[in-house]
């Protein structure tokens, strides 16, 4: 069979090393390519979103001293205006929400745009319109501006232009693995979440010490990096290389065994083809409408589920190490950087906890009730970080770690194979089209909560932080009895019939 190359797609390093297109290299040659592309692609989305979070403390009111807990205060402790002030924690909120909402807003439109344009480019652009306004947000600080509502159009800017990210990433692994995804495969994919927090947090705390634009200007360079190498390596569709895409294979298989088990039905086999075309037609052209997808059992448990999800999740994303730096350990605040550094190890327990959850919802086919448990159990990880974190540094990073698997487990595993899950399942005829509209869905809804929570943050935190551990507890409490129903019944699925 030969194999045709749908030119005008390809990314331009098959044109210069022929050599790379079938048959020379495989399709799980290419497969691998695509996951390794589109994970560096989401993690440097990712690193360019952390430094708000490690520049907090820089910008924003002092430490409190007294007699027994007071930092070292150096020249970058007086803050910077107009973020330093008694309203400064209420600002640095603010900033978050207006990047939030047009992330969240954006993402809608995204997705349609997505459809219709070459993904890669579409791709490309999000990337290099992430990483110029994150460099113009660094810039403020050798320009010395110090208008809030500067900081706050370039932050609207960043949301949108991130926004274009995940529907891009979803959609291209989508092409390539069809229906074939499971919770451990997207929960070890998906880690590029905490990937890019983790580098995102190195380098912005690594730069910090010569001051807060650093921070901005290398994640902003990274990610432009990164967009360059998606715009030379990626291919959108196993069709541009000449593939069959996995679920037409799938279809084509079973064309072939009715074939060989009817070999002389000469008129069967053109009822098979004519039907197998329509169904594709239909597959293809109705896709699901939004309030329809809204009516798929576990759709709407699962988004609200997320919405307090992620409101915990990005909470931790954008207050952590603010909170930290803040927080005495063993009686004594750490630095800006180290505090930024320490804030990895919360990214690190969430790379482990969606691993262990995709796997764990895989073993005991349950996501409803894997998403529970790990939601529970960071209740009380999350009361012990902020009751003995601050006892030594050994304490903080166990408690820190424990809860980033707890809290990151659900939300990961929620945001990926519980969205394909649903999408594809019996209830709306298979239709693959879904996929994309209960994703979006899914993962929008949980935005809305994601702006929320880092606002929350900014405003409780006036009143102390236990006050803020109990909104991320009760939220996290909300986010649990949403699935209850869900559980219920994925467990009566596995009791015996009586």
């Amino acid at each position: 069979m030969s194999m045709e190359f749908n030119s005008l797609s390809l990314p331009p390093v098959l044109t210069l090393f022929p050599g790379l297109k079938p048959p020379n290299k495989t399709r799980l040659f290419h497969q691998t390519c695509v996951l390794v592309v589109t994970f560096l692609a989401y993690a440097s989305f990712h690193a360019s979103r952390k430094p708000p979070s490690i520049v907090k403390s820089v910008l924003g009111p002092t430490v409190p001293s007294n007699s027994t807990q007071a930092p070292n205060l150096s020249p970058t402790d007086a803050g910077w205006p107009p973020f330093n002030d008694a309203h400064g924690t209420h600002r640095l909120g603010e900033l978050d929400l207006a990047f939030l909402s047009s992330y969240s807003v954006g993402m809608y439109f995204a997705g349609h745009v997505g459809d219709r344009i070459d993904l890669r480019l579409f791709l490309v652009v999000g990337m290099m319109g992430s990483g110029i306004f994150t460099v113009l947000f660094g810039l403020g600080y050798w320009f010395d501006v110090h208008v809030f509502g500067y900081f706050v159009v370039v932050q609207i800017f960043c949301g949108v232009f991130q926004s274009i990210g995940w529907p891009c990433v979803v959609a291209v692994v989508g092409n390539w693995l069809g229906e074939s995804k499971r919770g451990f495969i997207m929960g070890v994919w998906s880690s590029h979440t905490s990937v890019g927090n983790i580098v995102g947090s190195f380098v912005a705390s690594g730069v910090l010490e010569f001051g807060w634009g650093w921070s901005f200007v290398v994640p902003g360079l990274l990610i432009i990096f990164v967009g360059i190498l998606v715009y030379v390596f990626l291919v959108v569709s196993p069709e541009d290389m000449g593939f069959v895409r996995p679920g037409i294979e799938v279809e084509m298989s079973a064309q072939e065994t009715s074939l060989v088990k009817n070999p002389q039905g000469t008129e069967s086999e053109e009822a098979m083809l004519f039907q197998s075309e329509d169904a594709a037609s239909s597959d293809s052209s109705s896709a699901i409408g939004f309030l329809e997808a809204w009516k798929i059992p576990g759709v709407a448990s699962f988004a609200f589920c997320l919405f307090f999800s992620k409101l915990v999740a990005y909470t931790f994303l954008y207050w952590l190490p603010f909170y930290i730096r803040h927080t005495a350990v063993a009686g004594m605040h750490i630095s800006h950087k180290t505090a930024g550094l320490l804030s990895m190890i919360f990214d690190i327990g969430g790379v482990l906890g969606g691993i262990t959850a995709g796997f764990i919802s895989d073993v005991i086919e349950a996501r409803a009730i894997t998403s529970i448990l790990f939601l529970f159990l960071s209740i009380p990880a999350l009361i012990l970080y902020r009751a003995f974190g601050s006892l030594s540094m050994l304490a903080n990073i166990a408690l820190m770690f424990t809860s980033g698997f707890f809290v990151n487990g659900p939300y990961s595993l929620i945001t990926t194979a519980v969205a394909a899950d649903l999408g594809t399942q019996s209830t709306n005829g298979g239709n693959s089209r879904a996929v994309a509209t209960v994703t979006a869905i899914i993962d929008g809804t949980g935005s809305v909560g994601a702006a929320l929570g880092p606002l929350l943050a900014g405003y409780i935190s006036t009143r102390g932080w236990n006050s803020v551990f109990l909104m991320l507890i009760l939220s996290i409490l909300f986010a649990g009895l949403f699935l209850i129903r869900v559980a219920r019944t994925e467990i009566s699925a596995k009791l015996p019939e009586k």
